[in-house]
């Protein structure tokens, strides 16, 4: 069904593009049959000035551009120049300018509409851990583009690249050593027009500037001590009975009681309870970046060299997101209102050396610091308690949460030439010169810490009419506060080497290569919930102050108060897991007459995974810290051991064009759970708050791709491609919606019965000077995905209202277009890039309930660059320019909608 709503739409995008590009050849012929005399008024010293400024652009696109032709294998890429020209900022948001690729929640990017679980992420070809608290994969806003030389997206599957291959995979490169002495400082300033100044905020620690906690949120020493001493549970019945159990000796029942609550009161004076909300006066954003950077030639043979470089950025946004029950949204609905503080820190170092263009050793280091700090007030109604009922909740929270980065890789690459043969006189001269060994070992880690997480309940008091919050309370029961401690580390290593040997004949090219890899990954996920209660107030008004002097000293040491603290949480959301993988590929690559290519390969991979519950604070063999069940054990272990093989073809002539490539790429992959979805935890999704329920019995994913690409590169720098996909997944892994209580909405993830998308990308570039001379500084690049996806749901999921549906994240199409253009006299340059992706599942529904679709987001972002020195640039970025707001809906109703504002930036940079 979807494969003929796809080819139906293929001949029009296939038309548009034959005509354009016909039309681009046919002016640009008539342009060469009239060429203009040195004395023809434009023909001056500013076109010699134009030709230097562009140069810099053209040359880093002709770079990657060579490079993308001689790969045997469908990818894409985007160079640090043309990231700079649309003024993307992170990673993430850069990705989004590719052909086929999507971003959601700004920090994953889907690729051809498949889920982040289907791409995978790597740094200089080397695996890197997450620092994401619910998923595997790497969040791709914590990558600043500061430190991005090219991103490489691959679309069909090469065997030298890790099997859990669905969508792509993305490859980001940093900056290289510099060939010379060089040198730059840059500032800038912003602001946001959601953020008026004034902000929600409350004391924080004294090291917040740079992003970092000086442990006054960290967890008390104290309490620590405390749960290891009453065994992990702190209410005043199991303080009492430990009491009594340590031989302490109470003159009745009562007595014991008594101390037990001294001492929990005492313990909850522990917790840093400077909690007050106010409003805070903001900062514009600032941003400041360094580098320097030099290569030295030692002699004739030896050379060393260097770059380093580090940057700072902070920023306040606000905004007001609203949630509506589909329901009833207009009794039932939250609107919360939410300021962040944000900290981005980044220092990297590249080191290399070389002899004689024969072996380079270099080493990698990168360092990267994310710190959100956020603050919010929610105002909702429920089904327990309408707008119209005049009674409403309230929920006041704050968070910090900072994730940190720090990674050293070591590659090398060797060659046995004449240099180095001479240093070992005849005992390597059996050893082809043309023999490239390349080897590599990466150690990272990857940290999340988000200390003294505080959510406090409220009712409030409202007009019934308007919904307005006429007086707010702090409610009475068991968790009136949650102060929640998380911590997150990821630990990935991994080493490998290849070798490559080409084979040259009288008409053709073989290439041999084959290597070995290895991986392992271990995480550890640790949350401790503590629940500050009030069950009885000697004065209902104590409810009613700010939040630090509701729960001041006094109101919790008063005996006329009941006040009680509790380790919370009814289900275990910790957990420790880990993966070794063990591959060995080997490829065959077979040029004949530079016209026909053949690249075949397979890797074979030895997968093993385990993942477990852990309770940190099991001390008996009743509650263990880690199950003893052997047959939990059992199921907490998986292993998988396959080949997956590769093909690609590819054809090069000058059809139509100066170099015309027409590629073929079929192969099979897996897509593997991640670790914690295999556990029995349940953690609450940070972005969407709802509780998700991992599955210990989900299985890996089969992928079948089929790619073809065809690829027209003129002479006058145009470009034309068009590139078609089908993809058949196997038990896909995907989230759907369960049962749940109250107003709560649950997810699990299952396997679903099969999954298939197919879709067709269109990708052009093309100077517009053919449509006069004063056209010549302007150029038009863009790219159009139009794919269909379909997911049958299968046995697994619960009631599903639809059986057969899109894929979470499919859209129907995605939409970029980029206008640039460059003066004449080369001292100015601007680029209008365009961005919209189509309608997209963002929920599917259960018994009924309708599915929820993220709607199309139109992205309009400018920049504009002025030179007025070679060493000086002056940058003016606007993004969002549309002031377009993130919407869901469901049934026709909006659920969520939140509005990101408008940013506006300007920035001077002196680089030598």
């Amino acid at each position: 069904m979807i494969k003929n709503e796809i080819f139906r739409r293929a001949p029009l995008v296939l038309a548009i593009a034959a005509v354009s590009s016909f039309v681009s050849n046919a002016y640009a012929q008539e342009e060469q049959h009239n060429i203009p005399t040195a004395s023809e008024p434009h023909i001056s010293i500013p076109a010699i000035e134009e030709v230097l400024i562009q140069g810099r652009l053209q040359d880093s696109a002709q770079t990657l551009l060579n490079e993308r032709l001689e790969e045997e294998v469908l990818t894409d890429m985007l160079g640090s120049e043309m990231i700079s020209r649309v003024g993307d900022s992170t990673v993430a948001a850069a990705l989004r300018r590719i052909p086929g690729l999507s971003l959601v929640n700004n920090k994953f990017v889907y690729v051809r509409g498949l889920g982040e679980r289907y791409s995978s992420t790597t740094l200089n070809g080397a695996a890197v851990p997450s620092p994401d608290l619910t998923r595997n994969v790497i969040p791709l806003d914590i990558f600043p583009t500061s430190v991005v030389d090219s991103l490489v997206v691959q679309k069909s599957y090469s065997a030298d690249k890790p099997a859990s291959f669905g969508g792509g995979n993305v490859d980001i490169r940093t900056k290289d050593i510099p060939d010379q002495l060089t040198y730059s400082l840059e500032v800038g300033i912003g602001f946001n027009s959601e953020t008026d100044g004034e902000a929600l905020s409350y004391s924080g620690g004294g090291d917040d500037v740079f992003g970092t906690d000086d442990s006054s949120r960290a967890m008390p020493k104290e309490l620590s001590a405390a749960l290891d001493r009453f065994l992990g549970r702190l209410d005043v019945n199991s303080i009492r009975n430990t009491l009594i159990t340590e031989g302490n000796v109470y003159s009745s029942p009562r007595e014991a009681r008594a101390a037990a609550e001294s001492l929990n009161r005492n313990l909850a004076l522990e917790l840093n309870r400077d909690i007050a909300i106010e409003e805070e006066s903001t900062n514009p954003d600032s941003d400041i970046r360094a580098s320097v950077g030099n290569r030295f030639n030692i002699d004739d043979k030896w050379e060393l060299g260097f770059l380093a470089s580090g940057s700072y950025k902070s920023r306040w946004r606000e905004g007001e997101t609203t949630q509506r029950i589909y329901g009833d949204p207009k009794e039932q609905y939250g609107i919360k209102i939410e300021s962040t503080s944000t900290v981005d820190i980044t220092g990297s170092l590249n080191v290399g050396v070389s002899y004689s263009a024969e072996h380079t050793i270099g080493l990698t280091s990168l360092f990267l610091r994310n710190t959100d700090d956020t603050t919010y007030i929610k105002d909702f109604f429920n089904e327990n308690s309408s707008k119209s009922d005049g009674a409403g909740f309230r929920d006041y929270s704050i968070r910090y949460e900072e994730r940190e980065l720090f990674v050293n890789q070591l590659k090398g690459t060797h060659s046995i030439g004449e240099e180095t043969k001479s240093l070992f006189g005849n005992m390597l001269n059996w050893v082809p010169e043309d023999l490239v060994l390349d080897w590599y070992f990466s150690d990272s880690t990857a940290t999340t810490d988000i200390p003294n997480e505080v959510v406090v309940q409220a009712f409030t008091d409202n007009d019934p009419t308007t919904g307005e919050v006429l007086d707010s309370s702090i409610r009475m029961n068991n968790g009136s506060a949650s102060f929640r401690f998380t911590e997150l580390e990821d630990e990935v290593r991994s080493y490998g080497w290849s070798a490559t040997l080409p084979i040259e004949f009288s008409a053709s090219v073989l290439e041999l290569s084959g290597g070995y890899a290895y991986r392992e990954k271990g995480r550890m996920y640790k949350e401790t919930r503590f629940g500050l209660g009030i069950l009885e107030v000697s004065d209902d008004a104590i409810l009613k102050g700010p939040l630090d002097a509701v729960f001041s000293d006094e109101n919790i040491l008063n005996p006329e108060n009941n006040y009680s603290l509790v380790r919370a949480g009814i289900d275990n959301r910790s957990y420790i897991a880990a993966t070794t993988t063990d591959a060995v590929f080997g490829k065959v690559d077979w040029t004949y007459n530079e016209v026909w290519r053949v690249s075949a390969g397979a890797r074979w991979e030895d997968y093993n995974q385990v993942a477990l519950d852990w309770n940190p604070y099991g001390y008996t063999i009743q509650e263990p810290q880690v199950t003893t069940d052997p047959e939990e054990l059992v199921n907490s272990v998986f292993r998988e051991d396959k080949i997956y093989p590769a093909l690609s073809l590819t054809y090069t002539s000058d059809f139509w064009a100066e170099t015309f490539q027409l590629r073929l790429a079929a192969s099979q992959t897996a897509i593997r759970p991640d670790l914690r979805e295999i556990t029995d935890a349940v953690y609450l999704d940070p972005i969407t708050g709802e509780r998700v329920s991992g599955n210990s019995s989900v299985r890996p994913s089969e992928v079948t791709s089929f790619d073809i690409r065809a690829e027209w590169f003129f002479g006058s720098g145009d470009s034309l491609t068009v590139s078609t996909f089908y993809k058949e997944i196997t038990d896909p892994i995907e989230f759907f919606e369960k049962a749940t209580s109250d107003t709560d909405i649950g997810r699990e993830i299952i396997n679903a019965e099969s999954g298939e998308l197919i879709g067709v990308e269109l990708e052009g570039l093309k100077t517009m000077g053919f449509l006069g001379e004063t056209m010549d500084g302007f150029f038009l690049q863009g790219n159009v995905t139009v794919q269909d996806a379909e997911l049958v749901a299968g046995v697994e999921a619960d009631s599903p209202t639809n059986d057969v549906r899109s894929m979470a994240g499919a859209s129907d199409y995605v939409v970029n277009i980029l206008v640039g253009f460059d003066s004449p006299d080369g001292n100015h340059s601007a680029t209008m890039g365009y961005n919209v992706f189509g309608e997209r599942l963002y929920l599917a529904g259960r018994l009924g309930s309708p599915d929820a679709f993220e709607q199309p987001f139109h992205s309009l972002d400018m920049t504009y660059f002025w030179y007025p020195t070679e060493e000086v640039t002056v940058k003016l970025k606007m993004q969002n320019l549309l002031d377009q707001s993130v919407e869901i809906e469901r049934d026709g109703v909006i659920v969520f909608e939140r509005a990101p504002g408008q940013n506006f930036a300007l920035n001077v940079e002196y680089k030598f």
